[in-house]
């Protein structure tokens, strides 16, 4: 029996959030006491989940784009190998749409959003987010097997030596009705998923033109640029940088907003960041209550001082 991890990977590589469901499943694996098994697709090198604590990758061939049906039956056969109690997946977008598949496929109870290991393994509970991240529950997993979904940032990246070795496996994919045509990503941009500091502007900054100092400041931080749900909608930014409830959701270790208010919906999709840090001229926009650190000022002239004092920080540190 093993602790079953699946390990998102793209063109080979695997990606941040990986790393992190492989450390929980090591975490895990510590209660239970056994071993770590991963299951990916198209990976071409098992070391680096070695770190985190897993101790063998099930590697699956597949030349097709990412199917949340032909993935989660992929992953119910790897689980069924191992015979695997406990499978965990992360909270990207990809596995939020294939766990309630795969623990329909399993017959397993799904807890999603978890943001520590095990409370207790038997019986086996959860501390999870509730309210859009405004409070917390423990959810107790009756089920033989469980499958988790670890919020992003929750748990971290903690280095867990072990040699992984990697074998080929070949479950029998199931078809699917639904075909990609095409994925277009961007290349030169951090991911807003995968970003550990995400920079975000709202109609405080007045235009689109006035957006290259929140480039600038993401830059300098090596943070993902965001914005509000007004400032998509007015088409100043792509709908794909628009993070709240009815956009992405943020889950970063710093978010800093830019002349943005503070709407209980943009406040939902970011309140599972750990550090929020608001700009604005008004001392009454509701962000300020919910932030950790509040600067009451204008942008045009907070934002150029900072990115000039993190220059300075970064060229002495250097």
């Amino acid at each position: 029996m093993s602790v079953l991890v699946y390990t998102e990977s793209e063109q080979g590589k695997f990606k941040k959030a990986a790393l992190e469901v492989a450390s929980y499943a090591k975490a895990v694996a510590n209660q239970i006491g056994t071993t770590v098994t991963a299951v990916t697709f198209n990976a071409s090198d098992a070391s680096e989940l070695g770190n985190y604590g897993v101790d063998k990758v099930l590697n699956i061939a597949n030349s097709d784009s990412f199917n949340a049906k032909i993935y989660a039956d992929a992953i119910k056969q790897a689980a069924q190998k191992e015979d695997a109690k406990v499978v965990i997946v992360s909270s990207s977008a990809d596995s939020k749409y294939l766990a309630p598949l795969l623990a329909v496929g399993l017959d397993a109870g799904y807890a999603s959003n978890v943001v520590e290991a095990p409370v207790s393994v038997a019986p086996f509970s959860v501390k999870r987010t509730a309210f859009t991240n405004k409070a917390f529950n423990i959810t107790e997993i009756n089920t033989d097997v469980k499958v988790v979904g670890v919020s992003s940032n929750a748990f971290g990246l903690v280095e867990n030596q072990a040699s992984a070795t990697m074998e080929d496996f070949n479950p029998s994919l199931t078809s699917s009705n639904v075909t990609v045509q095409s994925v277009d990503k961007a290349t030169d941009k951090v991911s807003i998923a995968d970003a550990e500091i995400v920079v975000s502007g709202g109609r405080g900054l007045k235009g689109p033109e006035n957006w290259g100092m929140v480039e600038e400041l993401a830059d300098v931080l090596g943070a993902a640029t965001a914005c509000s749900k007004p400032v998509s909608d007015l088409g100043w930014r792509p709908h794909s940088e628009h993070v709240g409830q009815t956009g992405k959701p943020v889950a970063s270790n710093l978010y800093i907003a830019i002349g943005i208010s503070g709407a209980i919906q943009h406040l939902a999709g970011i309140n599972a960041s750990k550090v929020k840090v608001v700009v604005n001229t008004d001392p009454e926009a509701p962000f300020f209550k919910a932030a950790d650190y509040g600067v009451v000022g204008d942008a045009f002239e907070v934002v150029p001082q900072l990115i000039e004092k993190l220059k300075e920080f970064k060229a002495q540190n250097a």
